[in-house]
């Protein structure tokens, strides 16, 4: 069984879509052909009194229904606002490896000009380090011995909760047959990207500080 929509959220999302492209209300109730004083009565009664003028609202805005009804599926995390009371708690080194697991998506920083660069790749965590796949001249593929930053973290939307952990440390390729061959059966190993990434970095924490946001 569907939930029926709030109107007043579903007004809201298309407020913000129309504020985005620059649109003033007038313009908006033009493209989608009808007239001003009929789009406020239609956002105020919601998307059931009339779903074809909905079509014609999304279609206007560049977007679709289903989005201005339940908004993006691919939306950025933190949309959903903070949740009650929300606090941060610094974690131990040990509950920081326990979090990031034996292997997921991280991002990766690197030095760069005219400002560092910061990347997502999926990692394996292997002898106390991070360690991912990278082409020959990928952007994520650091120099030799290069001071970056690792961080991995995650967002519980429906609840404001969360934790991130950050890693400081020297990025070195790994150059052993041996190694690469077990590295490349390790669980999380294959690159979600694709293509050819022939090179591995193993990333080495000196520092690994983390914290946890609660809520309540």
């Amino acid at each position: 069984m569907h939930e029926t929509p709030d109107p007043a959220v579903v007004a809201g999302r298309i407020a913000e879509r129309r504020r985005q492209l620059g649109l003033s209300e007038e313009t908006l109730a033009n493209r989608a052909a009808m007239a001003p004083r009929y789009l406020r009565v239609l956002l105020e009664a919601g998307p059931g009194f009339d779903p074809a003028g909905f079509l014609r609202i999304a279609a206007a805005l560049g977007s679709t229904r289903a989005e201005l009804l339940s908004g993006r599926a691919d939306a950025p995390p933190g949309q959903g606002g903070p949740g009650p009371r929300p606090r941060l708690l610094d974690l131990t080194e040990q509950e920081c490896w326990q979090l990031v697991g034996s292997h997921g998506i991280g991002r990766i920083a690197l030095p760069g000009e005219p400002a560092p660069v910061v990347m997502p790749v999926n990692y394996v965590v292997d002898q106390g380090c991070f360690v991912y796949r990278t082409g020959e001249h990928s952007a994520t593929a650091p120099e030799e011995g290069a001071a970056v930053s690792f961080q991995v973290d995650h967002l519980d939307e429906y609840l404001g909760r969360g934790w991130s952990v950050l890693a400081l440390g020297p990025a070195r390729y790994v150059a052993d047959p041996h190694e690469l061959k077990r590295l490349a059966g390790l669980p999380g190993a294959a690159p979600w990207a694709g293509g050819e990434r022939p090179r591995w970095v193993r990333v080495h924490p000196e520092k690994v500080t983390g914290r946890r946001l609660v809520t309540g």
